[in-house]
């Protein structure tokens, strides 16, 4: 049972009181489309324990040995069992916020050394640790570049190939800000932003945002966008797998100035959506307009190390009506996790499974455009994603395959015009040739 303290007398008597004269009318000002709707999947009227039943059902569907081929965004990599095993340990699920250096030594140099690979994998200078999730992390970083662009533009340049949602995010962001975000159409043919097709004049806009691989799997042409932007006085923000890192050149050196991303792919589970981990690294010259917290390491009096917060402002030290980011100081157990599997998997741990991911992903393709009316969608080179044009609509043939036990990706019709027909698929190191037998086996019974 939920515990509602209020009588349907309470609340009677508090409406009455502040003049209105239902809770429908009380919250009448909120807009219909931004208001939470009822779960469509769930039937109305369940008692607790009955949802619960409900849910655990569902749950041990997920169970069943469906094998998943979808990523756009989240992705299913092995996690050594003691990255959990670890972080879910009583030091690190008691320490909160480590306000008190003293005290929080220990969560200090974890952040520390999260801090340290994340700077190493993006080629950048300075990271920084716990912000929501990939989406709020480019938010931040849109208002981090209009804040340090030295022609003072409230204009960036945002391509489709962007994460529908992280666009999303940075619209409800830096829209009420006065924050232009422009889009920047993809190319037809290949999938990736075309750099001639860019149209901006010198300080016209504070940044242009780089996601190298792209919303589509595909690879940009990172090092020509950066330069387009460079010679107009913009920033670079780039839009980052930090697996894919360990195979393809850090953004810090083709020409980012800002680095995010999102950090599920580091030993976080595919939990119904998160909680996922924002990713953020810079330059040393834009350190001071990093939002969040930065940990750094010093020496004490005696010549002894220590760690403690550094050049971070906390939420209490700024006045409410001034505040303009939204960083999260809960995310520090996600941050642990990603810490410890970077740390057991290590440098060439973190290459093989990028490695193999790229080779499970075209063995994939292969054996999926062998069967007739399936093909590639975009030419050129991807790292463990690719869309795939069908000869049926893609999202009723993910629909008919997992009768066969199979989530086949993502429907790309969904938030693309044109792209009805088109599935983005992705394998990871954790698919065999098996598993790819099976999905091809699948999708040629139900084309």
């Amino acid at each position: 049972m939920p515990f509602i303290p209020h009588t349907e007398a309470d609340v009677r008597e508090m409406l009455d009181t502040i003049g209105v004269s239902s809770v429908e009318e009380l919250f009448a000002e909120i807009p219909e489309n931004i208001r939470a709707k009822p779960l469509e999947k769930v039937p109305e009227g369940l008692s607790e324990m009955e949802l619960m039943r409900l849910m655990r059902e569902r749950a041990a569907r997920d169970e069943a040995g469906l094998r998943t081929f979808v990523g756009a965004g989240a992705y299913e990599h092995h996690i050594p069992a003691a990255v959990w095993e670890l972080a879910t340990r009583g030091e690190y699920y008691s320490a909160y916020t480590p306000y008190q250096a003293e005290a929080s030594q220990g969560t200090l140099q974890t952040i520390y050394e999260f801090q340290t690979m994340v700077a190493g994998l993006t080629g950048l200078e300075a990271a920084n640790a716990s912000l929501y999730d990939g989406g709020t992390a480019l938010a931040e970083a849109i208002l981090m570049a209009v804040r340090a662009h030295k022609g003072k533009s409230h204009k960036v340049l945002v391509p489709e190939t962007v994460h529908p949602s992280y666009r999303r995010v940075a619209h409800s962001f830096c829209e009420a800000q006065g924050i232009t975000l422009e889009t920047v159409p993809y190319d037809e043919a290949t999938g990736v932003v075309d750099p001639g097709a860019l149209v901006g004049e010198a300080n016209e806009h504070a940044a242009l945002v780089v996601p190298q691989p792209n919303f589509f799997g595909r690879l940009e042409d990172a090092e020509a966008l950066a330069s387009w932007a460079k010679e107009r006085g913009a920033l670079v923000i780039a839009v980052v797998n930090p697996m894919s890192l360990a195979l393809l050149t850090p953004p810090g050196e083709w020409g980012a100035d800002i680095a995010v991303g999102e950090g599920q792919p580091l030993g976080l589970p595919m939990s119904s959506g998160g909680p996922y981990l924002g990713l953020m690294a810079t330059t040393k010259k834009l350190v001071r307009q990093m939002p969040g917290r930065l940990v750094a390491r010093t020496v004490d009096t005696d010549g002894k190390e220590g760690f403690a917060l550094t050049l971070q402002a906390r939420e209490q030290h700024i006045r409410r009506a001034k505040a303009k980011s939204n960083i999260c100081t809960n995310q520090g157990l996600a941050m642990t996790a990603a810490t410890i599997y970077m740390g057991l998997v290590g440098e060439e741990g973190l290459k093989q499974a990028a490695g193999v991911s790229h080779t499970n992903t075209r063995k994939l393709v292969d054996r999926l455009t062998a069967i007739d009316g399936v093909e590639q969608r975009f030419d050129g080179p991807f790292f463990h994603e690719a869309a795939l044009r069908l000869p049926k609509p893609a999202g009723k043939v993910v629909e008919a395959l997992q009768d066969h036990g199979i989530l086949a990706g993502f429907d790309l019709g969904r938030e693309y015009d044109g792209l009805d027909d088109t599935l983005l698929v992705c394998a990871t190191e954790t698919k065999t040739d098996a598993d790819l037998d099976a999905f091809a086996e699948a999708l040629k019974a139900v084309l």
